[in-house]
This record gives structure tokens, C-alpha cells and sequence, in this order.
């Protein structure tokens, strides 16, 4: 396992409130969660990073691995001092998640996974996109994203957020994409969930085909107490889809802190 890295933070918030931190999806940058910020930061200190090689995160040589991003958060809660916090992460973002609650579970207030997968579809296929990343770059990704980030009706209603959204992945290294790919694909925690005991919420959004209801479901199945809901009319990145849903639930799920 490499050296951990301090990622690229922002922090809104007050600054005697209980921290959430959040972590995005693979191909974005913290801007993922600005409307989590309008939504939730009255309430909560808030931290969003970017992953290692995305926004302006450092690009270390890939491959890298699930523990190893999730080494990186632990790292920037100790840069900033933070000995316990809420953690929400989005699709790779909510594997880091998963890691957390198995092996610094002593960090973690609440836990939310949202669009996330014990095991991501198609192991093979992870490494083989990575390698066609590293040949064409991230844009080579952008048309796939269409109906699998969000939903046709969301791109056709609010096309300048679907440009934005767009806009961090053309930003995104080809080296921390395929980075993160690889670790996408060696990532398992089918067998280990049963060992998280922080209180869970998982979330799923009804129409994503990255990573379907059905998928998501596993992880609240597997750990003891989380309470799973499917966020209607949304596909992977279902923050920034329907952050007036989403923002409910986690806000009830922080305050209350318990299993379902």
C-alpha cells in the first residue's frame, strides 16, 4: 500500500457542528456535493475532498486500491484535527464508505452509502477501462454518461448542470480515472459487511443502470440495522439529481444516528 495522500478540501459550515464528510463518485471532483452544501452546511461542518488524481487532488502513479483511498481520508482527518465524523460517499466514494465502517469504524459517527456496490458489475471490465482511458483520456467517457450520471428527462430540464457535471470529468486526469478503475475492480466486501456496526443509511437511485437498486440493496442487506431507500426519478449521481430528497433523508438519518 503506497503512502497516504491529503486530498484537495473544501470546508463550509459552522465551525463548532459536527463534521460530514463527503466523497465523490469517480470521474467527478467535490463540486459534485454543492447542492448538499446549500442543503445541509447551516447545520453541519461540512468537508468535501477529491479523490487522489481528480479535481485538484494530487495524481499519484496507479494503481490504487480501495483501502488506499480510504487511507487518504483517514489522513485528512487527522491533518485537520477531526477525531470523529458523519462520512457520505457516492458510488467509489461510498466503497470508501464501506472500508471506513470495517476498519476505522472508531472515526465514524453515521455512515451513508449512496449508488455504491459490495462487488461493482463486471469485475474484468474495470481494468480493460482503465487501460482505454490511459489511451483516449477521460473524454472518451463522456458520451457513456448520458442516461447512467443522471436521467435523459434530468439532461433536458437542466442542461447546464449536466454540462457541469460533464465539465469534472473532462477535468479529471486519465491517471486518476484509470487509477480508480483499478480499484473499482478489486474491490469485494460481500463477505465483510456483516462487521460494520455503524448506523447505516444506503441509498439507490430507481433508474441507474451503473449501479441498479438491486445492486445497492446487497450492502443495506448485509449490514446489521441499515435502512436502504431507493430515491425515485434519479440515476447514479442522485446527489446532485434530486438533492431536495436526498438531503431529507440524510439529515434525518445524522440526527437520529441509529440503526432502522
Amino acid at each position: 500500500m503506497g503512502a497516504a495522500v491529503i486530498p484537495h478540501h473544501v470546508i463550509d459550515g459552522p465551525e463548532d457542528a459536527e463534521v460530514l464528510v463527503l466523497g465523490p463518485s469517480i470521474g467527478t471532483s467535490l463540486g459534485l456535493f454543492d447542492a448538499q452544501v446549500a442543503g445541509l452546511a447551516d447545520r453541519w461542518r461540512i468537508i468535501r475532498f477529491d479523490l487522489r488524481g481528480h479535481g485538484r487532488s494530487p495524481v499519484p502513479p496507479g494503481p490504487y486500491s480501495i483501502a488506499e483511498l480510504a487511507g487518504d481520508v483517514v489522513e485528512l482527518l487527522d491533518h485537520l484535527g477531526v477525531d470523529r465524523c458523519h462520512y457520505l460517499g457516492v458510488s467509489i466514494g461510498g466503497a470508501i464508505g464501506q472500508w471506513l465502517g470495517l476498519h476505522h469504524a472508531e472515526r465514524l459517527l453515521t455512515l451513508t452509502i449512496c449508488a455504491s456496490a459490495a462487488q461493482f458489475a463486471d469485475p474484468p471490465q474495470w481494468p480493460a477501462r482503465a487501460a482505454a482511458v490511459r489511451e483516449a483520456g477521460t473524454e472518451s467517457m463522456v458520451p457513456s454518461r448520458l442516461g447512467t450520471w443522471y436521467t435523459r428527462e434530468f439532461a433536458a430540464a437542466r442542461p447546464d448542470e449536466a454540462d457541469r457535471l460533464l465539465g469534472m470529468l473532462r477535468a479529471t486526469s486519465a491517471e486518476g480515472y484509470a487509477g480508480c478503475c483499478e480499484a473499482i475492480g478489486t474491490f469485494d466486501t460481500r463477505a465483510s459487511l456483516g462487521r460494520i456496526t455503524v448506523p447505516t443509511l444506503v441509498l439507490a437511485g430507481a433508474d441507474d443502470p451503473a449501479t441498479p437498486p438491486d445492486t445497492v440493496r446487497v450492502i443495506a442487506d448485509g449490514i446489521p440495522g441499515a435502512r436502504f431507500e431507493v430515491v425515485p426519478d434519479a440515476a447514479h449521481l442522485l446527489t446532485a439529481e434530486r438533492p431536495s430528497v436526498v438531503n431529507a433523508l440524510v439529515a434525518d438519518h445524522l440526527t437520529r444516528r441509529v440503526h432502522a
